[in-house]
């Protein structure tokens, strides 16, 4: 009788994950897994602690519980290259292009198969400003250049903290389209927003935090 093969674990998985400040708890404990293929929407009012679960998450914060990538712990090794955050802002140099600074991550990390920088800018429709200092850039045009750096690098667990803001509607229907291509190559995503309405998918699971 053949034994059925296992089933995979999943991208990223927490237990009993929780943060505290000045011996005040922001979230948790927490229970929860994130799947290839699947997104899933944190919501909760301002101060619930949602910008502050994804950096625990990208391991910018210390955190109580635990935290596994495909069934394996959480390490800066395990994450780098494959956790990618997208937040208020950039990450990247302000006086550098939006070329030169894809150009050092993408040496960094490597790029996704068949992607390059001039491409993942086009993507998001500012191809013309690939030369341009983001600090000549406006809000928008900076948050698409982060979405640009998502395309380009190979990291299949994406950390999106309100992605949708600075954009406007084609911005937005941008982001739910991006998304969805990630997914669909079996990458996740892990979405904050405070206007839910604005999240295309409706079949995501939801996680409420609570202040």
């Amino acid at each position: 009788m053949t034994t059925p093969p296992a089933p995979a674990a999943p991208l990223l998985s927490a237990h009993r994950l929780a943060f505290t400040r000045n011996d005040e708890p922001v979230f948790g404990p927490l229970d929860f897994s994130l799947w290839s293929g699947e997104t899933v929407l944190v919501e909760g009012d301002n101060g619930s602690g949602k910008t502050t679960l994804l950096r625990v998450l990208a391991g910018m914060l210390p955190t109580e519980g635990e935290i596994r990538f495909c069934g394996q712990p959480a390490s800066r090794d395990s994450r780098n290259g494959r956790v990618l955050w997208l937040g208020h802002r950039t990450g990247m140099n302000e006086a550098l292009s939006a070329r030169e600074n894809l150009g050092f991550l993408a040496g960094l990390y490597g790029t996704r198969v068949g992607m390059t920088a001039a491409m993942a800018m086009e993507r998001v429709g500012i191809g013309g400003w690939i030369d341009e200092p983001l600090r000549a850039l406006s809000a928008g045009q900076k948050k698409r250049v982060g979405l640009a750096r998502l395309l380009l690098l190979p990291g299949d667990i994406w950390l999106l903290d309100e992605p949708y803001a600075n954009l406007d509607r084609h911005g937005i229907a941008l982001v739910n389209a991006l998304i969805a291509e990630h997914c669909a190559r079996g990458g996740a995503a892990l979405v904050t927003s405070h206007g839910a309405v604005r999240f295309a998918d409706t079949n995501a699971r939801h996680i409420h935090l609570v202040a």
